[in-house]
């Protein structure tokens, strides 16, 4: 459930390199649903269990990586209050017509935080058209397909001046911060953020490259469904990261992979119940390899290394 008035990532649009050979990976793979095409050629997606229009948007490009995300409130109130609040924190704030670049969303705010990532607010969309029963439901309307993703979850942002985005979320969105890495000298390396009783909605690390993301998570139901996540990887010839595994931090249950043009995606299920009122978890960055794996107590370079 929301918490506070920002009630989850709702959206994020990824650049991609070779559409078709990633559309079939998104669809056929990890298990979302093509819901539309725009004019430009992008692509739009959900997951099986998402009632928002879509959550997913795939944009042919050069680069693969992070256009931007998007984060839905919990009303109109609520979006000029925060649009406000955007630019009294120091942001410019810019606004996206409603049903241009994103079919079935309402009016968007767009900003560019700290971190050099771009965020936007929005707090109407349309009812997707596939969703999942409402009245006296099946536990879904078709069967899930591939790793069966439910939903998008969460997302791994690298970019320098991590504190400062920390605090806007905080101060601007509404959210709270469950658990935090420091260095010796006490700087933040690490933060997990969140909106509702998810251990995150967003996490960011430090980094001297603005923009970058380092994962894209969705949800799956339960330990089997990583393994089986796991056997898909395998079996499509998907290039492996670490896992199946559990972190520490969030108690999440994961496997991290590269998709075909070269984004990383976890698939996660598990995670423990976050509350405002708990005392905030601190790692140590001598402990982050514990953290993040548990069961080896390490981290592979490329995992820190390599983001897009």
């Amino acid at each position: 459930m929301a918490i506070n008035k920002t009630i989850r990532p709702g959206l994020i649009q990824l650049r991609v390199l070779d559409l078709d050979k990633t559309l079939d990976f998104y669809k056929n793979i990890l298990g979302l649903d093509e819901v539309c095409r725009t004019s430009d050629g992008r692509v739009c997606l959900k997951a099986y269990d998402e009632f928002d229009h879509h959550s997913v948007t795939l944009k042919l490009a050069d680069t693969a990586g992070l256009d931007y995300v998007a984060f839905k409130v919990d009303g109109p109130e609520t979006l000029e209050n925060m649009k406000a609040a955007t630019e009294a924190f120091g942001y410019a704030v810019d606004e996206v017509a409603p049903n241009t670049d994103q079919p079935g969303f309402g009016k968007r705010y767009g900003f560019t935080i700290a971190t050099g990532h771009r965020f936007e607010l929005y707090c109407d969309v349309d009812l997707s058209a596939k969703h999942p029963g409402l009245k006296n439901p099946d536990i879904w309307e078709e069967e899930p397909r591939g790793m069966r993703a439910t939903r998008l979850d969460h997302f791994l942002l690298y970019g320098p001046n991590i504190a400062e985005s920390e605090r806007f979320c905080q101060e601007v969105l509404g959210m709270f911060v469950p658990e935090v890495c420091n260095t010796e000298d006490g700087s933040r390396m690490a933060t997990w953020i969140t909106g509702n009783n998810k251990p995150h909605d967003l996490a960011f690390v430090e980094y001297p490259q603005a923009g970058k993301i380092h994962h894209v998570g969705f949800y799956l139901n339960d330990w089997s469904a990583v393994g089986n996540a796991a056997d898909l990887i395998a079996i499509n010839r998907l290039k492996l990261d670490i896992g199946p595994t559990r972190h520490a931090i969030t108690r999440g249950l994961s496997i991290y992979f590269w998709e075909p043009s070269g984004n990383r995606i976890e698939v996660y299920a598990g995670g423990y119940t976050a509350y405002p009122d708990n005392p905030q978890r601190v790692w140590d960055a001598s402990e982050l390899g514990r953290g993040l794996f548990y069961y080896s107590g390490e981290v592979i370079p490329s995992f820190l290394e390599i983001v897009t």
